[in-house]
């Protein structure tokens, strides 16, 4: 991390729900623009408040996000909780993990996924073709296990970890 920005990694609160929205748009920029329609990723945009207002519901509600914010505000977050998939032997799946581009690399986003999964066994999808985020998830223990999901966004693989 640079050595002039203190990052800490917390639970998120309520009051975070409006810069996490924000947040969470920028984030989607970094990680997906030339990798799926830039309209997708305008259109998100355009639902700036009514992302906030999810965002305040989740985070009233019982939930498992955490946020890294550094002396610029948040510049990541992850998300986990009950896994989704009817098909998978774990319970726990990781929903959400973004860090801001100037921060890959510094070990924000390994902070966020150790206070989110740690060692646990979980799953996950990605993007098809985002090589950044699977070659950083193969280096936690995961594995694409050869399902797949045709989504608006593009094409999700689904990566598995054992517990250790």
């Amino acid at each position: 991390m640079p050595s002039s920005r203190q990052t800490v990694v917390r639970r998120a609160t309520a009051a975070d729900a409006e810069a996490l929205a924000h947040l969470h748009l920028d984030v989607w920029d970094d990680a997906y623009t030339g990798l799926m329609p830039q309209s997708i990723l305008d259109d998100r945009r355009d639902e700036t408040e009514a992302r906030v207002e999810r965002w305040r519901t989740i985070l009233t509600g019982d939930h498992s996000t955490v946020v890294a914010e550094d002396d610029e505000g948040l510049v990541g977050f992850a998300s986990s909780g009950p896994g989704r998939d009817a098909d998978v032997d774990t319970e726990l799946e990781l929903w959400a993990l973004y860090v801001r581009a100037r921060l890959w690399g510094t070990g924000v986003g390994y902070a966020l996924f150790s206070e989110a999964i740690g060692d646990r066994a979980a799953y996950l999808w990605v993007l098809a073709g985002n090589e950044r985020s699977i070659r950083f998830y193969e280096r936690q223990g995961f594995r694409l296990d050869g399902t797949s999901d045709e989504h608006e966004h593009g094409l999700h693989v689904r990566m598995l970890r054992a517990g250790t």
